[in-house]
């Protein structure tokens, strides 16, 4: 005979969950730190795993720990909800799922591959930015389900870190149209030209400055640029040309704004999604990342295929 949950337990668990501290959790619900932990126990003991575990003396929650949290989100929101709709008539359900990207990575980009969330009445997004030591870090203890890089992470025997490609783009130079009809000739004009390039810790800087040495081309830098938001508006504002993924100017190319004067050979901004390996990942993320290269580059083209 399988037992029905104990929400009681089930309750006691989200509170220490939410606060992150058994003792803060045990004056709030008014019981002592040992029932609150025997009952936590009991719920472990019918789930069949372990909740929490012990990080000095701080308590983490485990893989299970989290999705049992966010089944219990969505238990006491239905709780909720029922009130609304009876008293209201209004009625609520959504899924929470947690992205971090790396600070400096497309605005455009992080957009283009969340779209379909963002047109998902039932999927509410908490987003994140930071570093990627930081990132990795919540991602290690399911505080988030996927970060966005464009630098690859390397899974090793502690670390089991589940690293896709889930785009390549090539690198562009692009400014404002050119005044002279003559086209922008590379790599000849590069001397000539303010250049707007990323930091020297980004990887499209790296491979730009390696062509330029095995080449011997040089140039002329106006200024260096890590955040590429920040990049895009100096390409728009100060007539440099910027060294950059079309992605992250897309709407400027649209408008003319901006126009690409050449792409760079050899040269690609490639972009990955870390997770760690669960035994429960959420669907919507499988959905994300099933998605083709070309659609996540651009998210107009199913809808122009489809009309066509």
């Amino acid at each position: 005979m399988q037992h029905r949950l104990n929400y009681h337990h089930l309750h006691y668990f989200w509170a220490v969950a939410k606060e992150g501290n058994l003792t803060r959790a045990a004056n709030r619900l008014h019981v002592s730190q040992s029932a609150l932990s025997a009952q936590i126990k009991q719920l472990e003991d019918q789930l069949g795993h372990a909740l929490f575990e012990r990080r000095g003396r701080l308590l983490a929650l485990t893989e299970s720990g989290n999705l049992a949290l966010q089944y219990a989100d969505a238990i006491f929101a239905t709780g909720t909800e029922l009130m609304s709709v009876l008293r209201e008539g209004r009625r609520d359900t959504r899924h929470v799922v947690r992205v971090g990207a790396v600070a400096t990575l497309s605005r455009n980009f992080q957009e283009n591959f969340l779209a379909p969330m963002l047109q998902r009445d039932d999927v509410e997004l908490a987003l994140h930015s930071g570093s990627l030591v930081d990132l990795l870090a919540r991602l290690r203890v399911h505080s988030l389900d996927l970060v966005l890089s464009n630098r690859r992470v390397q899974g090793s025997a502690d670390e089991a870190w589940r690293c896709r490609r889930i785009a390549r783009q090539p690198v562009s130079l692009v400014g404002r149209p050119r005044s002279s009809e003559q086209p922008f000739r590379f790599p000849q004009d590069l001397a000539e030209v303010p250049l707007l390039l990323p930091g020297r810790d980004n990887d499209i800087r790296a491979g730009f400055d390696l062509l330029c040495e095995t080449r011997g081309i040089r140039y002329r830098l106006l200024a260096e640029v890590d955040d590429m938001a920040l990049l895009r508006l100096l390409a728009r504002d100060t007539g440099g040309v910027a060294l950059l993924p079309s992605v992250v100017v897309q709407d400027e190319l649209r408008s003319g704004t901006l126009v690409e004067y050449t792409v760079v050979p050899e040269l690609y901004e490639t972009f990955f999604a870390i997770s760690v390996p669960r035994r429960f990942e959420p669907p919507m993320l499988r959905e994300l990342l099933r998605r083709p290269e070309a659609e996540v580059l651009q998210p107009g083209l199913r809808a122009a295929e489809r009309t066509t």
